[in-house]
């Protein structure tokens, strides 16, 4: 017996946000949709995967153990979609790659040079995002590929790997900041600070304190209002040191600074073709 791909994730989305809703939101559906599939699914299968009676539905010790197995089977398809991309041999006319600021990597600029000289005749698109705006811009088709801070789980349409690389973020202020003189900073110290944060147009808060706050969607927007002294930021240590053009000072606080893995993604639905693929095997370098 076959299975509807769009059913699959439906039913792997709903189990993981625990709501139908919110499941179609995600994949841009109604719910109706989502309901329709779900339970054309529980029909295909004749099991009831989903416990309705509660206010959110509450997958049921069946579908918890079929769960699993779907998210096996979305993966085999996935890796055959590759596949047969890759064969097929079918090259995009165009791609579109979201950077992020907490990616630094020195092989960055050959990619590009050498991007070039692989797929000269391709339009090469490179789109500044951070959080959930990179896993939207993939849902929407508006990119193709994409790097973000390394996450636990990732919406049933999004695929993901780790990359070698990782950073550093710190948190600084600007050199005549009054926390800049303190040899230790406390949480309490910062709460009654101004905080710059990281904001994206999805709207989703970022390390947001109790305090007053300014936000941005970009780390690079944030450094520039930490150097006019405006309030302490989280930033990624490499493009401090980078791109600063006033003294900034790293406050000295408990569980600062920390690492941050970083992870390629990209969306299964769409999925890159062998330019995006190329793309990809480079970052993993």
């Amino acid at each position: 017996m076959t299975y509807s791909p769009e059913a699959l994730r439906a039913f792997v989305e709903a189990a993981q946000l625990g709501s139908f809703s919110a499941a179609a939101r995600k994949l841009h559906k109604s719910q109706s949709t989502i309901s329709t599939a779900i339970a054309n699914l529980e029909t295909d299968l004749n099991v009831v995967l989903f416990d309705r009676q509660a206010k959110h539905p509450v997958l049921t010790k069946e579908g918890k153990r079929i769960l699993n197995q779907v998210k096996e089977i979305l993966l085999a398809n996935e890796k055959l979609d590759e596949l047969a991309t890759r064969l097929s041999a079918q090259t995009e006319s165009r791609l579109t790659f979201i950077l992020s600021d907490i990616y630094y990597s020195q092989r960055h600029e050959k990619n590009l040079y050498d991007f070039e000289q692989q797929y000269p005749d391709i339009e090469f698109e490179c789109l500044l995002a951070e959080d959930e705006d990179v896993i939207e811009l993939l849902q929407t088709g508006r990119a193709n590929i994409g790097v973000i801070e390394a996450r636990s789980s990732y919406p049933a349409d999004i695929s993901h790997y780790r990359l070698p690389h990782q950073t550093d973020i710190a948190i600084f202020v600007a050199a005549t900041h009054p926390l800049a003189s303190l040899k230790q900073v406390t949480r309490e110290q910062l709460n009654n600070s101004r905080q710059l944060y990281l904001n994206t147009y999805s709207g989703h808060n970022k390390l947001k304190s109790s305090g007053l706050v300014w936000s941005a969607p970009s780390y690079l927007l944030l450094l520039e209002m930490a150097e006019l002294g405006f309030g302490w930021a989280a930033l990624p240590r490499w493009l401090v040191k980078r791109f600063s053009h006033y003294p900034l000072k790293e406050l000295n606080i408990a569980g600062w600074p920390k690492t941050i893995s970083i992870d390629a993604v990209w969306s299964n639905v769409s999925p890159p073709g062998p330019a995006g693929r190329w793309w990809l095997d480079q970052l993993s370098l």
